[in-house]
């Protein structure tokens, strides 16, 4: 094969390789523009969760380290998408007093909620003398004394997404709830009723 055949070879197979390279990525452009007119289309949005209501009914310390908790709460979740329906396979509902967990995980039922619905948990949790570190103790004895607490109602699950009949996979979603509480009134301070300061509040939701 002569000098001339063999870079004519060359410049063939060079050839072959832009076309090929630019075949690829008129690919992925066209790929990236359909999943972008989609999401024109569809506007994905994610859950919004608020706390409708919540009432703490024990909220006692034991010594200084063993805390026995019963909160009864009304959670809502909407979906604002027109479009898109959402799957709810595994929610876990708790609180949180100080960034420690005091309550069991409650489990909600599994659901669908289709477009721009709403749903509402009222479920109780409850936490019987867990144990809690002692500088936690004592800022119970502090929120007792002026009277009101901060809890942060908890959810950790998994979501699925629905467009038409295609169901995405599982994604995590986590929510977040601050609950601000004052003593009730009319409690006897030992078993009194705490209820909700802010009537409703809005929750951080990741997804």
């Amino acid at each position: 094969m002569s000098a001339k055949d063999c870079g004519n070879h060359h410049h063939k197979r060079r050839k072959l390789y832009r076309r090929l390279f630019a075949l690829f990525l008129t690919f992925i452009i066209l790929v990236l523009l359909v999943i972008f007119i989609i999401w024109l289309v569809l506007r994905p949005t994610k859950p919004r969760f608020s706390l409708q209501d919540a009432a703490v009914y024990q909220f006692n310390l034991t010594g200084s380290t063993l805390l026995t908790t019963t909160v009864q709460i009304s959670l809502v979740s909407r979906n604002p998408n027109d479009r898109i329906g959402i799957y709810y396979d595994r929610l876990v509902v708790y609180a949180s007093y100080r960034n420690q967990q005091v309550t069991l995980g409650t489990v909600l039922p599994s659901t669908y909620q289709g477009h721009n619905e709403a749903i509402v948990w009222s479920p109780f949790l409850n936490g019987a003398s867990v144990p809690v570190s002692p500088y936690l103790g004592l800022a119970v004895g502090q929120d007792q004394t002026v009277g009101y607490y901060i809890l942060n109602i908890k959810v950790d699950g998994r979501v699925r997404w629905k467009v038409g009949t295609w169901i995405s996979g599982r994604y995590h979603i986590y929510v977040n709830c601050p609950a601000y509480l004052r003593l009730d009134s009319h409690s006897d301070g030992d078993n009194g009723v705490i209820v909700k300061l802010q009537v409703p509040v809005g929750c951080s939701v990741d997804v």
